[in-house]
């Protein structure tokens, strides 16, 4: 049987959820980049600041934002690398003290998702003489090496992202003349953000349409908001 098994070819599928830790810090970190320095700039430009003054806050904006990104994943993340660390210092413990406990405990895991009692105890065994914390890090806890948090990763791609997002306002209020800063920030925003919305969804595999649309009308509520607070203040920042 091992002799068969190792000339039987693998089939490889391409799978999308590996890529979800980096994937949603990055789309996260892009559209918030969009999103929040699109609506500073508009709020600003909407209280009738100079054109320096916008582009000040714009760039002070894109990177306060890409520091608090970068951190607030790399703690979030961190945070949930050390309770998974922790789960498995324990399972090892376990896995030390009560092996047969723990071995009743994996088949019992089988057995609840359709295998017979027997089965159920002859995979239990062989997965633990394989790697017995593996087995239940996987089945029992839901850790995998494809979806392990990864603290550094998720705070490059959430930083880094952002500041790309938020080049493109930044951008716009630069090369538009000053009295079309509102609506060159707004345009390029949306068009960003249907972008962003569509390529998340395609790396997804969900509805472009819905993805699309979702991020845009979130980044229009935005910049509403920021405008309508810069047309009540109406002064020089």
């Amino acid at each position: 049987m091992a002799i068969i098994s190792k000339l039987m070819p693998m089939h490889i599928e391409g799978h999308r959820s590996q890529h979800t830790g980096w994937l949603r810090a990055a789309v996260l970190g892009a559209n918030d980049g969009v999103i929040s320095t699109a609506s500073l700039v508009v709020g600003v430009a909407a209280s009738h600041a100079d054109a320096k003054t916008v582009l000040i806050a714009g760039v002070a904006g894109m990177a306060a934002g890409a520091m608090s990104m970068a951190a607030g994943e790399y703690v979030s993340v961190s945070s949930q690398a050390d309770t998974e660390q922790a789960d498995l210092r324990r399972e090892k413990i376990e896995l030390t003290t009560d092996p047969e406990g723990e071995l009743r405990e994996l088949a019992g895991i089988y057995q609840q998702r359709g295998l017979g009692a027997d089965l159920s105890m002859q995979v239990a065994e062989q997965l633990t003489k394989f790697d017995a914390l593996g087995a239940h890090a996987r089945d029992e806890l839901g850790i995998t090496e494809a979806l392990a948090a990864r603290p550094v990763q998720a705070a490059v791609a959430s930083g880094i992202t952002f500041i790309v997002g938020a080049s493109v306002p930044i951008a716009a209020a630069i090369i538009a003349p000053h009295q079309y800063t509102t609506v060159a920030v707004v345009i390029s925003t949306l068009c960003t953000l249907s972008i962003l919305g569509a390529l998340a969804a395609i790396v997804g595999g969900a509805k472009r349409l819905v993805g699309t649309l979702r991020v845009m009308f979130w980044g229009a509520l935005a910049m509403a908001v920021t405008f309508g607070i810069g047309m009540i203040f109406r002064v020089n920042v």
